[in-house]
């Protein structure tokens, strides 16, 4: 996580008078505490009202507002091309969420930027093969991963043969043409990827914690990390 990124959750998390100690910031944002002390003190001096002690917490004083955000020319185009093709091949939910975010980052944003918001020469159409039940799909394992909830699923491979797999969901991935969910499969004891398209039913069977070997980032870290064409 970029510093400022990182000075940015610190304001976020103390909202709303919550105290909260360096050890548990440091927790949340994978950090030590000396990173924390370090971060608080240089917010401190630029103003934002935080006040509290290493070893006590730290609160921040109601009223406060972060300035307002102004974007350049080439991220209004990011943002707009991003939620047109969210809007276009995401699921239902995002869909939505993508199109009331064009409206609000027009809302926001001065004339001339506006003008260069609407005239963003990027476009998404939406794909023929992506159903209304793939788009649901799509936001019920969003949301299973980000909640962790183990999902038990009826699956079918490449040859039309089907299983059933208990997975722990850990993100999805578009490829262009497909959707994909990769999570940790129960039945494998190991990393795999699955088609949207080819779950036929899914059910939500509680909840899961992360486990060492098991996690996003253990994923990345695995030898094969590109396994689109399914699952064995």
């Amino acid at each position: 996580m970029r510093r400022a990124d990182r000075l940015f959750q610190i304001v976020q998390y103390l909202r709303g008078g919550r105290l909260l100690t360096a050890a548990t910031l440091a927790e949340r944002l994978e950090v030590t505490k000396r990173t924390i002390y370090r971060d608080v003190a240089d917010l401190i001096g630029s103003g934002v009202p935080i006040e509290g002690e290493a070893g006590v917490g730290y609160v921040m004083r109601a009223g406060y507002d972060l300035p307002p955000l102004m974007f350049n020319s080439e991220e209004i185009v990011a943002l707009v091309a991003g939620a047109r093709m969210i809007r276009a091949w995401g699921g239902a939910q995002m869909a939505a969420a993508a199109e009331e975010a064009l409206v609000k980052i027009e809302a926001v944003l001065p004339e001339d930027a506006r003008a260069k918001a609407v005239s963003v020469p990027v476009h998404a159409l939406p794909m023929g093969n992506l159903s209304d039940e793939v788009r649901r799909l799509i936001d019920q394992i969003e949301a299973a991963a980000d909640n962790s909830i183990r999902l038990d699923m009826d699956y079918a491979d490449e040859k039309g043969v089907s299983s059933s797999r208990v997975i722990r969901p850990l993100g999805l991935w578009f490829w262009g043409k497909v959707w994909t969910v990769v999570g940790w499969c129960e039945l494998r004891d190991d990393f795999r990827m699955f088609r949207l398209d080819r779950i036929k039913g899914v059910e939500e069977i509680g909840p899961f914690k992360p486990e060492k070997g098991k996690t996003l980032r253990d994923f990345y870290n695995s030898p094969d990390t590109s396994r689109p064409q399914g699952a064995s």
